[in-house]
């Protein structure tokens, strides 16, 4: 094919222009620097020509296909789309890099134009939504994915493009939306960190940023979750730019060159640290399993990745005509096949996926009633909502343990919500009773069940009596030391059902002195799921 490459001078497009040459497509690469485009197209044996995407567009006529991999696509003016326009009007099929989840959403508005002259004009073919979407599909295998969750996680020594970087930075600190457990929240960007595993035992942290998948996967797969986090290798980095988000989220910073620059400056200063190598991790939770697809990339190789879904679509004859964001427009085999020529490492692994109540209970778990068990069965995020009455001890010590704790106040009815999120290491449960919060943490032992507040962590011994699961405590620690038995509080605690809802009756007494601590009793009903229509 004849393809014009807008943005070949760059991290990516460059490395997609070496991939369509190798696949002896007829490059032409165009950029807004005259020299260096020049340059590299002496240099790859190709034509070149100087062209402004926010300029005089005569230049795009003549090919079979018109690629845009300049970015960045969230800063592309009141006519995001007028390249694709110039493209399609030319009679030739628009493609595009973009990770930005508007501009990929919005390219079906060119549909009826796409339509009309038999092109394609398709968003997003990079590493997202067209690799994830790719892995998720294959992972999914025809099933429905509960949860979708995806991590790109480059190398230190990676180049950095001032488009991603720009992209990253605008989005620390801001507000996002992410679909979790079937409702829309709003999250901050680069928050919520987390560990990803990669091949070759490596392991490395993403932190939340936003994606075209959040917004395109929760109605194209059906996924009750989708989150994405991206990482970079060096701690400092990513904390520094961690900071960077919590100034964001207070104070306006602008987002301008003279910001980039200095990220940009402070990169290139810690670039002879860290490795090359980088990855990817896609995840799925389907039919109680956790289902992986890995990706690693060995030193240089990493920032071919986001030009594979191009060079895997451009292998193919022909391109389905109509105007669409990069959902499965290619299958993970021919993603595969296409860095066949790289030195990276793929690998699929699956692990058995079951909730805490029902893993320490085991067979037991299904003589509780139906209500009872839908609270514990979770793949991501439960969401409950109700009413209850709380009662407080009196004593100077129950009150002193209470607001250790973080027990609510005395009410005799105040609005209850309660949202568990299961984390790869167990479930993170907050409670609040009006505008009082605390929280805890549940994870799944050999003994059994334990929950943690704070510094404490309670050994709970659950039991199945009279249509109720009780969890008396056994044993407690404060750290890793254990406690006295007679520093132990006294548990009497049940969930139940009642005229078909589920109630939950926990009352804990004092230790030593046997005081009332807290009583607290309600009912609790699921919060209902929005419409995972996309943005």
């Amino acid at each position: 094919m004849k393809v014009l490459l807008i943005g070949g001078t760059g991290v990516f497009g460059s490395r997609l222009a070496r991939f369509l040459i190798r696949d002896e497509h007829q490059v032409t690469l165009a950029a807004r620097n005259r020299a260096r485009v020049q340059a590299l197209a002496s240099e790859l044996g190709c034509d070149a020509i100087t062209l402004d995407r926010d300029g005089d567009l005569s230049g795009v006529v003549g090919f079979d296909v018109v690629i845009d991999a300049a970015g960045p696509f969230h800063t592309h003016g009141p006519d995001p789309y007028r390249l694709a326009r110039a493209a399609l009007k030319a009679g030739q099929h628009y493609l595009d890099l973009s990770d930005n989840a508007a501009f990929c959403a919005g390219i079906r508005a060119l549909d009826t134009e796409a339509q009309a002259v038999g092109r394609a004009a398709i968003s997003g073919l990079s590493s997202v939504p067209a690799l994830s979407s790719a892995a998720v599909s294959a992972l999914s295998a025809g099933a429905r994915p509960e949860v979708i969750d995806t991590a790109i996680l480059p190398g230190n020594r990676s180049p950095r493009g001032i488009s991603v970087m720009t992209s990253i930075l605008s989005q620390a600190g801001r507000p996002m939306r992410v679909w979790r457990s079937g409702a829309w929240e709003e999250v901050t960007g680069w928050s919520d960190p987390r560990m990803y595993d990669l091949p070759d035992g490596v392991r490395r942290q993403g932190w939340q940023i936003e994606v075209p998948d959040q917004s395109l996967f929760p109605a194209h797969f059906g996924a009750d979750s989708v989150t994405f986090r991206a990482g970079l290798e060096l701690a400092i980095m990513r904390y520094g730019l961690a900071a960077f988000a919590l100034l964001r989220k207070f104070v306006r910073v602008p987002v301008n060159g003279f910001v980039v620059q200095v990220f940009k400056i402070a990169a290139d200063l810690l670039s002879p640290f860290g490795s090359g190598r980088g990855g990817m991790s896609v995840m799925v939770v389907v039919a109680g399993e956790r289902r992986y697809w890995r990706l690693l990339a060995e030193d240089e190789d990493g920032p071919y990745i986001p030009a594979i879904a191009t060079r895997a679509l451009l292998r193919r004859s022909v391109l389905s005509v109509g105007a669409r964001p990069a959902l499965d427009v290619i299958t993970l085999a021919e993603a595969e096949a296409a860095m066949s020529d790289l030195r990276v490492k793929t690998e699929v692994a699956s692990v058995p996926f079951q909730p805490i109540v029902p893993q320490v209970f085991g067979a037991s778990f299904g003589a509780l009633p139906e209500v009872v068990r839908k609270t514990h069965l979770m793949t991501d995020i439960s969401r409950w909502q109700g009413r209850a009455r709380v009662r407080r001890g009196s004593s100077l010590w129950s009150r002193f343990l209470g607001g250790l704790f973080g027990f609510p106040p005395e009410a005799d009815e105040i609005d209850v919500e309660v949202v568990k999120t299961a984390t790869p290491l167990g479930e993170r449960w907050n409670r609040r009773f009006g505008s009082s919060r605390f929280r805890s943490f549940l994870a799944a032992t050999p003994d059994g069940m334990t929950e943690r507040f704070g510094p404490f962590t309670f050994l709970l011994g659950l039991t199945v009596e009279g249509a109720a699961l009780h969890f008396p405590v056994k044993s407690a620690r404060v750290g890793p030391l254990p406690l006295p038995c007679w520093l132990l509080p006294v548990s009497i605690a049940r969930e139940y059902e009642q005229g078909g809802r589920f109630c939950s009756d926990v009352k804990l007494h004092a230790p030593v002195t046997g005081d009332l601590l807290v009583h607290y009793q309600g009912q609790l009903s699921p919060v209902p799921r929005a419409e995972a229509s996309e943005r």
